[in-house]
């Protein structure tokens, strides 16, 4: 029969995602990718489906079923483990695989899993690619293999390894001088995935490392978003250990959050920015970000003499936008960097390296370094609304704001250039809610926006 969904599933660009035993479970999970591997078939791609997952306590099981929904249309599956989703992408190259299954809800909280699917690029499935598989999982069943033509199981325990290889190739890494400085660093990786690649990709860097909640069991000590409300603990740990800077990642590894030698955040934005400085002073070059991005990037990329273009909120959506400008850099101000050089994929440990060359070369403390770039406030919120009346808001927010410059290729975005100020108000595709994100030269100003935004959702309740 062909799958029906759960309507308190949650179904996207960036997937299929649900509470374990709710929404998501292991019989819809094995029909769900038994569809997929048809349907990868059906577009032309022969081969194997490759595996990955964080370390969520349902990640075996969802990952098992994965596997099998894969072995009932006949497809081989490559089991890469408990690896960063990057590591995932790169693999799906590496074995000139079908596609992949990136079994991680990345951010949201440990009783949420979900399927990140990619396609024979290493990427994740574009908007078009997503609906063709959807129409055909609501039409459609897989064509199952008999007995004898079932897909086979191996297991590729090298996903990391190369992963850290291609990083430590990149010219744009002095990796002896930064053997030299030996910048000591603190590490927190949630108990996510992180732990398997993070440190050992700081050590191989020269760093000296102290770390909390490496190990990758997937009992998350606190939420797991690498936002500046979540970093304390490890803020406490840069301060009681004199460290340089302190990294923060999220459980699937693709995004980077960063303290200062104080213990302070500073924001996720600037690891794209700081990033970007790196890479358009050796290659300069068009850099992609997404709607919902600081404006500091874009400072970045005109100090450079560089191209800026935004694209709608999601990563396939930027990486698309990547391809076809021959972008140098890019990313999502939610710390994700995307470095072609290395895949088309944002990667957590990536960003790290060259943060860490950023700091380097700088030669002063972080704090100052981060200080060399124009300062902003970014908020952001969420709010209960009902989707289906979003036009209708947009169409209120527009009135009421009717002096900005706006943008509504993703949900609304208006933007104020000379007041270095704008709003974005959008859905999630992770969760059942909507997005408002502002910022400004300073916190009132950003809080004014987010506030007058909040009013004129509220009078359409």
């Amino acid at each position: 029969m062909p799958v029906t969904l759960p309507s308190d599933l949650m179904v996207s660009v960036s997937g299929l995602r649900g509470r374990i035993g709710s929404a998501l479970t292991p019989d819809l999970t094995a029909a769900v990718v038994a569809a997929y591997g048809d349907f990868l078939r059906s577009e032309g791609h022969d081969g194997p489906v490759v595996i990955g997952r964080d370390s969520r306590t349902s990640g075996t099981m969802i990952a098992r079923a994965v596997m099998a929904g894969l072995q009932s249309v006949g497809v081989d599956a490559v089991d890469l483990g408990v690896v960063p989703t990057p590591s995932v992408m790169l693999a799906v190259e590496h074995h000139g695989a079908a596609g992949g299954v990136a079994v991680t809800a990345s951010h949201n909280s440990a009783e949420w899993n979900a399927l990140k699917l990619a396609s024979h690029e290493g990427m994740f499935l574009d908007g078009e690619a997503s609906a063709r598989f959807r129409a055909r999982l609501a039409e459609q069943e897989p064509a199952r293999a008999s007995w004898d033509r079932l897909g086979n199981v191996t297991a590729d325990p090298g996903a990391v390894d190369r992963h850290l290889g291609a990083i430590l190739e990149l010219p744009l890494l002095d990796v002896e001088r930064m053997k030299r400085r030996r910048l000591k660093v603190a590490l927190d990786c949630v108990r996510g995935a992180g732990g398997v690649i993070m440190p050992r990709l700081l050590e191989d860097l020269g760093c000296e490392v102290v770390s909390i909640h490496t190990k990758p069991d997937g009992f998350f000590p606190r939420d797991p978003e690498p936002t500046a409300d979540h970093l304390a603990e490890l803020g406490a740990l840069v301060r009681e250990e004199g460290a340089d800077i302190g990294l923060a990642v999220d459980p699937d590894v693709d995004r980077l959050a960063l303290v200062d030698q104080k213990g302070r955040p500073i924001g996720e934005d600037l690891t794209l920015a700081l990033a970007t400085a790196v890479v358009l002073r050796e290659t300069p070059g068009t850099v992609v970000t997404n709607l919902s991005t600081s404006r500091v990037v874009q400072d970045v990329a005109e100090a450079y003499e560089s191209p800026l273009v935004r694209t709608p909120v999601g990563e396939i959506n930027v990486a698309r936008r990547m391809q076809a400008e021959g972008a140098v850099v890019g990313g999502e101000g939610n710390g994700g960097v995307i470095l072609p050089a290395v895949h088309l994929t944002r990667d957590a440990p990536v960003a790290a390296a060259l943060i860490l060359q950023y700091l380097m070369d700088s030669e002063t403390s972080f704090s100052r370094a981060v200080a060399d770039w124009p300062t902003y406030e970014i908020v952001k919120t969420k709010v209960d609304f009902d989707r289906e009346r979003l036009d209708d808001a947009y169409a209120a927010l527009g009135e009421s704001f009717g002096d900005a410059e706006t943008d509504s290729s993703d949900g609304l975005r208006l933007d104020w250039h000379d007041e270095g100020a704008w709003l974005h108000v959008r859905p999630s595709g992770t969760e059942p809610i909507v997005r408002l994100i502002a910022e400004g030269r300073d916190r009132p100003q950003a809080d004014t926006l987010l506030e007058r935004a909040s009013e004129v959702l509220a009078s359409l309740d």
